[in-house]
């Protein structure tokens, strides 16, 4: 797809701005935005909250960029996609001082919320990241990440829209590059028809997943999961819950 779209340099040909290459092409660089949050999130001290093109700085490396400094040999590294406002990344934080977490979300607003969060609780094994999921690949070294989440991302019901899954075979390849052998992913949705189409994706991928767990009703064993707090549920799944609508759930590990 990338390399249909390389420009003929002096050629007279006009070549593309990088904010307007494919979000997957190698060369795209975010643009500048007037949203106040966008000067707002680079106010903020030390390395709590990184935006843009600089989370593409790091990679192979994030182990050495948390506050709390402790040694990055033998840390595990979890990563949550979509994090909103860090809710569940802030507990599981808290909880696990020893393990370094990132939360990735493309809303500013929600990630200098988080930000703003792990400041007050002087997290220092939290960092936030505003950019792209589709970016991840050039966000991560290979192999570095020890457990992925991602938690009930947008369905996109429509047949028109369903293009815009971010669970595809693609990225499906694409997420196994950045997560060590016997690394996990864990994905959460409240809606069969993704759930049917995510199965069908990992089928439809390469042989680099294996299925750990698999379930259509995740809480069904449970006493009364109108209980669950943050982090085993997050804020959409209470709703979920509440509604009584089932929970599909699929855990990966990355093959050896």
């Amino acid at each position: 797809m990338c390399g249909a779209l390389h420009s003929a340099k002096g050629k007279g040909v006009k070549t593309s701005s990088p904010d307007r290459l494919p979000i997957q092409h190698p060369e795209y660089r975010y643009p500048a935005s007037r949203n106040p949050y966008f000067q707002k999130l680079r106010e903020l001290p030390g390395r709590v909250a990184i935006s843009d093109q600089q989370t593409e700085a790091y990679p192979g490396e994030w182990r050495r960029q948390f506050g709390d400094a402790k040694p990055p040999e033998g840390r595990k590294l979890h990563v949550e996609i979509g994090c909103n406002g860090g809710h569940v990344t802030l507990e599981w934080a808290a909880r696990d001082p020893e393990s370094a977490y990132i939360g990735l979300d493309w809303k500013m607003k929600q990630i200098h919320r988080g930000a703003e969060k792990a400041l007050q609780r002087k997290l220092g094994n939290l960092i936030f990241l505003r950019a792209h999921a589709e970016r991840l690949p050039y966000i991560f070294g290979e192999g570095e990440i020890d457990a992925l989440y991602l938690y009930f991302p947008d369905p996109w019901p429509k047949k028109s829209q369903r293009k815009n899954r971010f669970i595809n075979p693609g990225n499906l390849d694409r997420l196994a590059r950045i997560v060590r052998p016997g690394g996990t992913f864990h994905i959460k949705t409240d809606h069969p028809g993704y759930f049917e189409w995510m199965e069908a994706s990992l089928k439809e991928a390469q042989p680099l997943w294996d299925v750990l767990e698999r379930t259509a009703d995740l809480h069904k064993d449970h006493p009364d999961p109108t209980r669950l707090t943050i982090p085993e549920v997050t804020l959409f799944e209470r709703i979920f819950v509440r509604e009584r609508l089932p929970i599909h759930s699929l855990k990966l590990q990355r093959r050896n």
